[in-house]
């Protein structure tokens, strides 16, 4: 990106770098067209007839007549007629055909002055081409590193309290993910099943079952044996003053409890069940990390 904001590098050596880096990010049609820059665009591949167009290299469009050369040969178009164009002049002659020299030399001028200035249009449509494919490999590198480093410590500091307050929770997990990597109907079923048991269990060792009520949100909540959900809200409403919080850890429990409980049906996704499992481990990790913070 420096090497193209900042013009430190020649056309070629910039496209001989994105190149490079268009086959590390795996983008064919960036590497295909970046060959078209080195060695010249032709009139047959698509991908070349795309390029011309958005490089703005046609002349006829209908014809199929345009600028197929490389960028390095109108980079070398311009540096010549630029030349040329410093060492014009309008000639210094007097007599019948004076005009006719001055305007020879004036219509030579403005022809070459276009020239320059469509090849030098066609030079920043590459660039900024360049720029916003390094642009793009360059923020979703950082933000993968960025989401990997956030997910990383969240899953280090999740595992230790799971391992610390429930173990068998997550002794289940690997089992989850193995059914998971199947991708099957049954193999998504079961591991649903699975999130729905390693919240109940989840439950049952944060807040155990009793024959108490608590008062949630104006109502006397059962803390019953079949109660999980009313067990978790009690643990969190226990330990968060933020009204808030409590409401939307409580929303998020019961659209994930009742999603994870039709896992017997066909109707997730292997997709969807992913989703659904990461959401319970982010879910497990934040109540115990009321949990923590509590003391």
């Amino acid at each position: 990106m420096d090497d193209i904001e900042l013009s430190r590098l020649q056309a070629e050596q910039l496209i001989l770098k994105a190149s490079r880096l268009a086959r590390l990010a795996g983008s064919d049609e960036v590497r295909t067209w970046l060959r078209f820059e080195m060695t010249g665009y032709n009139s047959t591949d698509p991908i070349s007839l795309k390029y011309m167009g958005v490089t703005d290299r046609w002349t006829d469009y209908e014809k199929k007549e345009g600028y197929y050369g490389p960028l390095a040969q109108q980079e070398s178009t311009i540096a010549t007629y630029t030349g040329q164009l410093a060492s014009m002049r309008t000639p210094d002659v007097a007599g019948d055909y004076a005009n006719l020299a001055i305007t020879n030399v004036t219509n030579s001028m403005s022809a070459i002055s276009k020239t320059v200035s469509r090849l030098a249009g066609i030079r920043s449509k590459v660039l900024g081409q360049l720029h916003s494919f390094v642009s793009e490999v360059f923020y979703e590198k950082q933000f993968e590193t960025l989401a990997e480093s956030i997910f990383e410590r969240w899953q280090n500091g999740i595992d230790v309290l799971l391992a610390e307050h429930c173990g068998p929770v997550l002794e289940k997990i690997p089992s989850v993910m193995s059914r998971l990597a199947e991708g099957d109907p049954e193999s998504v079923s079961q591991a649903l099943t699975t999130c729905r048991r390693i919240i109940d269990s989840f439950a049952d060792s944060i807040f155990p079952p009793s024959e108490e009520t608590i008062e949630l949100g104006g109502n006397q909540i059962s803390l019953g044996p079949g109660k999980y959900q009313n067990r978790i809200n009690a643990f969190v409403a226990l330990r968060t003053s933020s009204s808030t919080r409590r409401q939307r850890i409580r929303q998020n429990l019961s659209n994930l409890y009742e999603r994870v409980s039709t896992g017997v049906h066909a109707d997730v996704t292997a997709e969807e069940a992913q989703s659904l499992f990461l959401n319970t481990y982010l879910l497990l990790g934040e109540v115990l990390q009321l949990k923590a913070a509590d003391g």
